[in-house]
């Protein structure tokens, strides 16, 4: 059962004391507090997890400050969609990342050089863009291939996406000590961005990696589902971030792993945009690079990565995650799928009109009451 605390009610009201005194009669429950800060409003949630039946909804709901008392048989109790329980946007940054908005992270899959990184922060100034992709540390199938430049990298890194006026970076993390000098380098800085933590594709059933980011609240989490996962146990892996009290996860598809997907890198998953936002809360972010895996033309003259960008924003996606670099003959890693950076203002442009087809597609669906 989920409890919902009226919007006034805090962990200091009386309201919510009297509410834990009420359950102390339940001995045999676990009793979890979890504080969304959501777009619209701050939900304070009491969850009771174990065999709740002897606990009357009505009884609950009867209570001082309490405005809702749910029943969960969903398979994500965090996550998931639960009647009222529909807006799990946050606010981070100044920015809204929520089932509605919309947000595009442009850049460099690993930083290479100062060069390049102040070159796409540049790029993506001026054309009014104030996300970005930047990856200190890269997970590679090869020991000998290039992983990163490592903390060393962030604080010029944080530096120039504040001169730039970059507000947040997906930045991916492959150990919890990655967490604690992310945090250290932004302080020594003065924090002139934020970040997002990155959870790859190849951590996605890393369960601790998966609590550390999930205990920690100074930063919102995008999870990449697992390329060989199924989607049931990749929502899961996001149930387990949110089970540790951090709600502020982006979900990201990223295509799967089969030889059916050939001769793309991966088999394209965006037909699942709409499954998870129907099962969950979350916001979808879909990264077109990995898939398509190369800077491949369709006979129309338009790129493959194009292509499949429209088929997520299409289907509803909220946020896209694309590599771009200066010069990607030269890029030390996923060289092949970044794309030329002096195409960004077309990918944008591009992007920006099939995200208004979408949105006017949506509001027709809805005049017409289908």
């Amino acid at each position: 059962m989920i409890i919902i605390m009226e919007p006034h009610v805090t962990q200091e009201s009386p309201e919510f004391h009297s509410l834990l005194k009420y359950l102390e009669r339940f001995p045999h429950l676990q009793i979890k507090v979890i504080e969304n800060k959501g777009v619209t409003r701050t939900l304070l949630e009491v969850h009771l997890i174990g065999e709740d039946y002897m606990v009357s909804q009505e009884d609950i709901e009867s209570l001082p400050g309490v405005e809702k008392a749910i029943n969960v048989t969903a398979k994500y109790r965090l996550i998931g969609r639960h009647g009222v329980l529909t807006d799990f946007g946050f606010t981070y940054k100044d920015l809204k990342f929520s089932q509605d908005s919309f947000h595009i992270f442009a850049g460099l899959c690993a930083v290479d050089t100062y060069e390049n990184a102040e070159a796409i922060f540049k790029a993506l100034k001026e054309n009014g863009v104030c996300c970005a992709r930047m990856g200190a540390y890269k997970p590679r199938t090869s020991p000998y291939d290039f992983q990163g430049l490592g903390k060393e990298c962030l604080p010029w890194l944080f530096d120039l996406a504040g001169k730039y006026g970059i507000k947040v970076i997906v930045m991916e993390v492959l150990s919890p000590h990655h967490i604690d000098e992310i945090r250290e380098a932004l302080d020594l800085t003065g924090h002139p961005c934020g970040v997002i933590l990155q959870i790859g594709t190849r951590n996605a059933q890393n369960f601790e990696l998966l609590k550390a980011v999930g205990r920690q609240l100074d930063f919102p989490v995008l999870y990449k589902r697992g390329y060989g996962l199924a989607l049931e146990e990749s929502l899961n892996a996001a149930e387990y971030i949110a089970s540790e009290g951090n709600t502020n996860i982006i979900f990201c598809l990223r295509g799967v792993r089969t030889h059916l997907g050939d001769p793309h890198r991966n088999l394209v998953d965006f037909a699942h945009v709409p499954v998870v936002k129907r099962l969950t809360r979350l916001p979808v972010c879909i990264d077109p690079s990995h898939p398509i895996g190369s800077r491949v033309k369709a006979p129309d003259g338009i790129r493959d990565i194009y292509h499949i960008t429209a088929q997520g924003v299409i289907a509803g996606a909220n946020a896209i995650l694309v590599e771009f670099h200066p010069c990607p003959e030269k890029a030390l890693c996923d060289g092949p799928q970044a794309l030329p950076l002096e195409e960004l203002p077309l990918y944008l442009e591009y992007v920006y009109k099939v995200r208004e087809t979408y949105l006017e597609l949506k509001k027709l669906v809805k005049d017409k009451g289908v």
